[in-house]
């Protein structure tokens, strides 16, 4: 039996109280990132061939089911608005499509051609590299879109929460985190999916601050959508230059609200 599988070690949920479960819950939690700091090393490895992938043109697929797929939609689509960088560098798909973000679509998972099929739809190629995410390292959806991955010649990651699971055979770069069983038998949206989540956190936060997409610690490509981030863009230039908060909104204006862009007008403007 895999570890995601495996028994929970409470029992009699039903009897305990809401305190009680809440404890029990956070007692399980609290093993994750431990689990996680375990597999630092393969994570590393991953983002270091994400890296390489983003220098040579090529983009970050994120492919899972159900909780792992939502979870690697939610990485991909928050990308562009932290990073500023462009919509389709990090591609996150799910079985099921859309419909299945906020409805389970029943059999998506087993389905062993149509992951393959959905990456083609995006041309996927020989500069990509495609991550696969299952907690049981078991899904065909997955495993088999990896597969034929590999065989074309496509680098392949994946990442998981059981050891010698058919979604690593097909990776290249496997990052398995051991998160064992969960609070409720076989409930991988809770210690799996949290799991996951740290991760994919990781390998794009790590890539981007790479690419120079981070100054300092601040997100200096970030998208100004909204008022509070048009703050936090001022103060950003504030902090950076030594401009005033007024002084800092209008060189952004004039730039566009492009936080690096408004730096760089800055600097050349103080070597003149």
């Amino acid at each position: 039996m895999s570890l995601t599988e495996s028994n929970s070690e409470y029992n009699n949920l039903e009897t305990m109280s809401v305190a009680d479960i809440l404890n029990n819950i956070n007692s399980e939690d609290k093993t994750v990132p431990v689990a996680v700091e375990q597999a630092l090393q393969q994570i590393e490895r991953l983002v270091l061939q994400v890296v390489s992938a983003f220098n040579n043109s090529g983009r970050l697929f994120y492919i899972g089911a159900g909780t792992s797929g939502r979870l690697a939609i939610v990485d991909a689509s928050e990308c562009p608005p932290t990073f500023g960088v462009p919509h389709g560098l990090v591609v996150g798909i799910i079985a099921g499509g859309d419909e299945a973000i906020r409805r389970a679509v029943e059999g998506a998972e087993d389905d062993p051609d149509k992951g393959f099929i959905d990456l083609m739809e995006y041309e996927v190629n020989k500069a990509d590299i495609v991550v696969g995410i299952s907690a049981s390292g078991q899904a065909p959806y997955v495993v088999n879109a990896l597969r034929m991955c590999r065989e074309n010649g496509i680098t392949t990651s994946c990442i998981v929460c059981n050891t010698g699971s058919s979604a690593a055979l097909h990776a290249d770069f496997p990052v398995e985190v051991l998160t064992g069983p969960e609070f409720v038998t076989g409930s991988t949206r809770m210690k799996a999916g949290t799991a996951q989540k740290l991760v994919l956190n990781m390998i794009t936060t790590a890539a981007m601050i790479q690419l120079g997409r981070v100054e300092g610690n601040k997100m200096t490509h970030m998208s100004l959508s909204n008022s509070k981030l048009l703050d936090r863009g001022a103060r950003i230039i504030m902090e950076k230059t030594g401009l005033s908060y007024t002084q800092s909104q209008l060189l952004l204006f004039n730039n566009g609200n492009d936080i690096a862009a408004a730096l760089q007008a800055f600097r050349l403007n103080s070597k003149d």
